[in-house]
């Protein structure tokens, strides 16, 4: 569990900086709509790694740390267009997508862990 409390820490802070970015956008750069979809995806990650500790099952849980891997290259995306429309300068760009990939890391392994793990399990009870 020690990753998955790494990932919500790091989820939460990424989350504030989502946001702050996305105020910036609206204040000083007068653009709404794609900073409004990072807004969503970016501060779902952490939304749903917190819904994931209270999973009714391991099942569940692997469910939504896949949910949060998806809102978290859908956020990644983003970036990626607001970098490349202009609406983000290089240095502003590598700082928040350098922890988007950090988090998306985390985030792999440890659906890839619980992968196995829930594989070993469902196969040892047959």
């Amino acid at each position: 569990m020690e990753k998955e409390n790494m990932a919500r820490s790091k989820s939460k802070k990424f989350a504030v900086r989502i946001v702050n970015l996305y105020r910036y956008l609206c204040n000083e750069k007068k653009e709404y709509v794609l900073s409004k979809q990072l807004l969503r995806s970016g501060t779902s990650i952490g939304a749903n790694l917190a819904e994931a500790e209270y999973g009714i099952s391991e099942k569940d849980f692997l469910a939504k740390i896949y949910i949060a891997l998806k809102e978290c290259a859908e956020t990644i995306y983003w970036l990626d267009l607001l970098f490349e429309t202009q609406y983000l300068i290089e240095s502003e760009y590598n700082s928040i997508h350098e922890e988007a990939l950090e988090l998306l890391k985390i985030l792999k392994a440890t659906t890839k862990t619980m992968s196995q793990k829930l594989n070993y399990t469902l196969n040892s009870n047959n």
